[in-house]
């Protein structure tokens, strides 16, 4: 069975205060009930991911093909142009210098391609999230099934909050 969310985003730690006692009100289990912001879980605390971690894995997973890829494609060009650019360092020595100038521009690519599709696809609404949370604003966080996520959804809209959103875990 999937897991369902409901994430409201609510202006005020009054206006959070009062929509947790309403779902309190209407037999809402408050075990599946969260509250993020100041006074409140943090972010990290709940589990939100951060957006952070996940641009170094995708920094770590781009790394491991492309660098060694970059060392091949910088040794064969080295091979193929005859380029002597470096004197002291004989022929293969400068075959092995374009090799590792080529692994290092992989590692630059793979640090800042990763970092940018880490930030933006891998973290999903998380950064939008966090940055709600960094400008003072409540999170509410109902998770269950789709059923109390419905219940949820209909109490929390008499709220008007600034964004609400329904996520549904992947299995």
């Amino acid at each position: 069975m999937a897991n369902n969310y409901l994430i409201a985003v609510l202006s005020n730690r009054i206006q959070v205060e009062k929509a947790y006692s309403a779902l309190a009100e209407e037999a809402v289990p408050m075990s599946q009930v969260s509250v993020l912001g100041r006074g409140y879980q943090s972010a990290d605390e709940f589990g939100l991911i951060n957006p952070d971690d996940e641009a170094d894995k995708q920094s770590n997973r781009l790394a491991t093909w492309v660098i060694p890829f970059g060392f091949l494609a910088g040794f064969a060009f080295s091979v193929l142009s005859g380029l002597q650019t470096f004197a002291w360092a004989g022929e293969l020595g400068n075959h092995l210098i374009g090799g590792l100038l080529g692994a290092a521009s992989g590692a630059l690519g793979a640090f800042v391609v990763g970092r940018i599709s880490g930030w933006t696809v891998g973290s999903g609404d998380a950064i939008a999230y966090r940055n709600r949370l960094n400008a003072g604003k409540y999170l509410i966080i109902t998770q269950g099934s789709d059923e109390l996520v419905r219940q949820a959804t209909r109490i929390l809209r008499q709220f008007e909050p600034e964004n609400l959103q329904g996520y549904t875990e992947p299995a």
